[in-house]
């Protein structure tokens, strides 16, 4: 065994100490590596769906402008390093050992740190070591308690907001909103395209407590849509200083323009202290966002849909793609969920799209028996089964789907990195 999966091994067992929020733990984590998120500057992402697309693309339209930019998103799909990129690519195997070997060294606090924020640690000592001029950072769980929370950023961007992970972030959505708003700093913007009206309010409370100025989608800033083929989604955008006519997104959805959007809301309030965000690098950088295993479609045959779609609001958008996009092609469904997700309302919104389902199991100790899936889904249709392991249940799928069909793999981001290593797998057969 390597050293690096000899410190992989190590850090997945933290797992064992659960989730914890605080922040006095990364507080003293950082301290002892010298506070490495004080030497760039950073955009904060938090939200309940689209924050790691949002994260993606700020990404994208930052290198485009020619800053050296760091990217910490969760959970990965495949690999640990894809949690951790510098310039749009993962972090080493060597840089995994470093960053793991100088948070190991330092102390911690008065319990043990749990696996995210050994990783949010992790990441940040990476970005300082590498020198990168930005970081955008994506919110692990919430936001107001969440490990990235450490960071001061020059803008904060709330996604949207939906009932999750009642355990620790509340059973309402005004709960839930408190939480994520608790990222909103002193003075620092804070873009969102939350509509609830009382989700609203709150993060518009908590800005004006904290003199943040605040703007939202369809206040503030606005998207007009054309047409969409399915694959991508045309828009104008007025917004605060600027108007842009005929944008178009990479990324497949309809709601991907709304991501998009705040996205355009945050570079605009940039652009006003960092001449270097210009039109042209927003334009570069849009037509350049990569974000796998969300509405990725892999050009197969049979065609292979992979989406997470964890959450039920997920899982409708999922749902209005599947309508729009395989039209009248039959749909073989794979389908794993873990056990704190609503699963029999995402069960409503995508079983009766499918012609076949497969139900599946990740192996992370979280998911929910797919006898479960199957029980619930009786009254939905007469053809689906269960095949615990999700490689085998990819592999059957493809084995035994009409190549004219299509297959889509979601309902956790987990089912869908096992999903990812059988096709990669598959593929690496075929090229030898």
């Amino acid at each position: 065994m390597t050293h690096y999966d000899n410190c992989l091994k190590e850090m997945f067992g933290l797992h064992r100490f659960g989730i914890k929020l605080g922040l006095d733990v990364i507080g003293n984590m950082l301290d002892g590596l010298g506070n490495p998120q004080e030497k760039f500057a950073c955009i904060h992402v938090a939200g309940t769906n689209g924050k790691g697309s949002i994260a993606s693309a700020l990404s994208s339209i930052l290198i485009a402008a020619g800053y050296k930019v760091g990217l910490y998103t969760s959970p990965h799909l495949v690999r640990f390093n894809e949690r951790i990129c510098i310039n749009n690519a993962q972090i080493s195997d060597d840089g995994i050992v470093d960053a793991y070997e100088a948070v190991k060294a330092v102390r911690k606090g008065d319990r043990e740190p749990t696996f995210f924020e050994y990783t949010t640690a992790m990441a940040l000592y990476a970005f300082g070591k590498a020198g990168v001029d930005w970081a955008v950072i994506e919110t692990g769980m919430g936001g107001r308690l969440d490990a990235t929370n450490i960071v001061t950023p020059e803008i904060s961007i709330i996604s949207n907001i939906s009932v999750e992970h009642r355990t620790y972030l509340g059973n309402t959505l005004a709960e839930i909103a408190g939480e994520k708003a608790g990222i909103i700093k002193q003075n620092v913007p804070v873009v969102t395209a939350t509509r609830q009206k009382s989700a609203v309010q709150v993060i518009r409370n908590i800005a004006a407590e904290r003199g943040a100025p605040f703007y939202r989608l369809g206040e503030h800033f606005r998207i007009r849509r054309h047409r969409s083929n399915g694959y991508s989604d045309a828009f104008s955008y007025s917004g605060i200083d600027h108007q842009w006519k005929q944008m178009r997104t990479v990324l497949p959805g309809a709601h991907q323009a709304e991501n998009a959007a705040v996205v355009l809301a945050a570079c605009e309030i940039l652009m006003r202290r960092h001449p270097g965000i210009t039109s042209e690098a927003i334009l570069a950088g849009l037509a350049n966002v990569s974000w796998p295993g969300r509405l990725e479609i892999l050009p197969t045959r049979p065609e292979i849909i992979i989406d997470g779609a964890h959450n039920l609001n997920a899982a409708h958008r999922l749902a209005d793609f599947l309508r729009d996009y395989a039209r009248n092609r039959p749909v073989t469904l794979v389908f794993g969920v873990l056990d704190d997700k609503p699963y029999p309302a995402m069960l409503r919104a995508l079983v009766p799209l499918a012609d076949r389902v497969i139900f599946t199991r990740p192996k992370i100790d979280r998911s929910l028996p797919a006898q479960k899936l199957l029980s619930e889904s009786r009254l939905m249709t007469a053809s689906a089964e269960i095949i615990e392991d999700v490689g085998e249940a990819v592999t059957l799928a493809i084995r035994e789907t009409n190549p004219e069909h299509v297959i889509c793999i979601a309902g956790s981001l987990y089912v869908v990195g096992e999903a990812k290593e059988t096709l990669e797998a598959m593929a690496l057969d075929r090229a030898s």
